[in-house]
């Protein structure tokens, strides 16, 4: 099974080399790794190019895009591998048997069409902040949260063609709605191992924007629920919205 490793990149060029040379050093070799930069001016390009050069498995693309969701997009479209996996400049895979160990489980449950791991959380410098292990899955669990890690989930590309991709109108929980239309399909395969390495930094759209992101998640959810569970969630998200912003909460 070929898998397409797809990072998303905008002037990322300080953890972008770290990025890369996590998958080079992968032992699992049926892979291709692609690339898709939004214009970077950074110096990122000059690094893409070095590496794509010393590993002809790299190709890359760079010109404006949408959005976070239409550069994936446009990843996926890209990809020729039967296994899609999301690996952005800021992250790095947690050793070189990472991609290894997904094929073997995926092998073991023919009939999964995802699989998702955990991650461990890192700072600007590589220190390493905590860990997450892998969730306990199910539908309602997931319904309540977002509580799968987007850079340790794998998806196969023509499943995630059958579900349509990432929505081009969301800008921060895109992840969170395809694994709810995912869901739908069939549940994830659960891999007990800690995968990839998550950054976290001032810099980092998750850092930086996490209240819009927690609106956005709750307008995802509110399309999957109705009735009495829309007032419910509804409460919880006055709640959390006002834990997280108590100064600004209005």
């Amino acid at each position: 099974m070929k898998i397409s490793v797809i990072t998303l990149c905008l002037n990322g060029a300080d953890h972008l080399g770290e990025a890369l040379q996590s998958v080079a050093d992968q032992d699992y070799t049926e892979l291709e790794h692609l690339v898709i930069d939004g214009g970077s001016t950074d110096g990122s390009l000059e690094i893409i190019r070095s590496f794509a050069d010393e590993h002809p498995t790299l190709r890359w693309w760079s010109e404006p895009d949408k959005g976070i969701s239409d550069a994936m997009n446009r990843g996926i479209g890209f990809a020729t591998g039967e296994l899609v996996a999301f690996l952005h400049s800021d992250d790095c895979y947690a050793g070189p048997t990472v991609l290894s160990e997904v094929i073997e489980s995926l092998k073991a449950n023919p009939d999964a069409v995802w699989l998702t791991a955990g991650i461990r959380e890192i700072g600007a410098d590589g220190q390493l902040l905590r860990e997450l292990p892998v969730r306990r899955y199910s539908a309602r669990r997931l319904l309540r949260n977002n509580i799968l890690f987007h850079p340790a989930t794998f998806v196969l590309k023509e499943t995630l063609e059958a579900v349509g991709g990432f929505d081009n109108s969301l800008r921060f929980a895109m992840d969170y709605d395809l694994w709810l239309r995912l869901a739908r399909v069939f549940p994830p395969l659960v891999l007990d191992r800690i995968v990839t390495s998550f950054r976290v930094h001032l810099g980092s759209r998750s850092s930086s924007q996490s209240m819009k992101a927690l609106e956005e998640e709750y307008l995802i959810r509110m399309h999957y629920l109705s009735g009495c569970f829309s007032r419910l969630w509804h409460r919880i998200y006055q709640v959390l919205r006002r834990a997280l912003n108590p100064q600004g909460f209005r």
